[in-house]
């Protein structure tokens, strides 16, 4: 437990200290005030499992020791659902979605905490804006296990408006 929270600590300063965006996207229609976020946090230890949600559903593989996490979005204003952002401990993958078709989306990065070392894992990523009404894609991770990561969603490519983080937990 004790090193989980020396990850924690490292994981909310490397956040808060992150440099420019690693990969360049067209710039986001912002929303303002930022989108509502949910969270549901999986032990995949009792999977196989599912969280549902309006679209496809989230499916998580049994992977003894990982914490899984779902974030889902949600129009300010409406209360329409934007998108979902999942990390699967499972062979570390990153999924993004955007499932609103109005011209906006949100960044999301990944880092990566070991016990001695926190960076930033890959470019900032989104879905991949085309006309489709929802869209996503999935990053595939080479991660080492027993290290914790911490997913950033953002309003912009920049990465200067925080909407949302936390962390889940690679087995």
């Amino acid at each position: 437990m004790r090193i989980r929270r020396q990850l924690g600590a490292l994981l909310t300063g490397a956040v808060l200290t992150a440099g420019a965006a690693l990969g360049t996207v067209a710039p986001a229609q912002a929303y303002n005030p930022d989108p509502r976020v949910t969270f549901k946090y999986v032990d995949t230890d009792n999977c196989p499992c599912s969280v549902g949600d309006p679209y496809d559903g989230t499916y998580f593989r049994h992977d003894p020791g990982g914490k899984a996490v779902k974030i889902n979005l949600y129009h300010p204003d409406s209360g329409a659902w934007l998108g979902k952002v999942e990390f699967h401990p499972y062979g570390e993958k990153l999924w993004v979605y955007d499932t609103k078709n109005d011209g906006d989306t949100f960044y999301v990065q990944l880092q990566y905490a070991s016990v001695t070392n926190v960076y930033p894992v890959g470019p900032v990523v989104s879905a991949p804006g085309t006309s489709a009404a929802v869209e996503y894609t999935t990053y595939d991770y080479n991660l080492d296990e027993g290290g914790a990561v911490h997913v950033s969603v953002y309003d912009d490519a920049g990465k200067d408006d925080l909407i949302t983080s936390t962390g889940a937990v690679i087995p």
